[in-house]
């Protein structure tokens, strides 16, 4: 199979999926070597972004996705009518940035770090799939400790936590 249509299987392979595909099962899929599968990968993204259209590929939490282009964004909100409610509350955010900057961490040290109760942001960020409860703590009570999921990677775009800006950056903003 030429190259061509080998990326022709990837992308057609990336539409059905509808979430991130790591490239081990896309080689697997296509019974071909990853280390292919992730060059053919890097010349597509290349390529969509040259391109500069209305679809992207990107790499996000540990495969890679079909994605629309964000710069586009508007047209999508009016086409399918979508309603800004979709958003995260602040309680919501702060209790994410807290989880995922001190992960694994239980909801009492999250609530003391906020200073106000956690209970409706934790419970909405577990309905979203942001977070997930990753084991219990060793201590009185053993209070499950919670950390951020996939979901969490895939909705901020991310590759892996360490693209997260370092929290010195967050300090700085509040001390100047």
């Amino acid at each position: 199979m030429e190259d061509f249509e080998k990326k022709a299987v990837l992308e057609t392979l990336l539409f059905v999926a509808g979430e991130p595909a790591s490239a081990a099962s896309l080689a697997k899929a296509m019974e071909v070597q990853e280390s292919e599968v992730r060059k053919l990968l890097e010349e597509l993204i290349g390529e969509y972004r040259d391109r500069n259209g209305g679809i992207l590929l990107v790499e996000v939490a540990e495969g890679y996705q079909l994605i629309t282009n964000p710069d586009y964004s508007q047209w999508v909100k009016r086409f399918k009518n979508i309603s800004q409610t979709n958003k995260l509350s602040q309680p919501a955010l702060e209790t994410l940035a807290i989880i995922a900057y001190k992960q694994p961490v239980t909801k009492l040290e999250v609530d003391q770090l906020r200073g106000v109760n956690s209970d409706g942001a934790v419970r909405s960020l577990l309905e979203k799939r942001f977070i997930k409860i990753v084991g219990k703590k060793e201590s009185p009570g053993r209070p499950f400790l919670y950390g951020t999921t996939k979901e969490f990677l895939h909705y901020f775009g991310l590759k892996s936590l360490n693209e997260l800006p370092p929290i010195s950056d967050f300090l700085k903003e509040e001390t100047a």
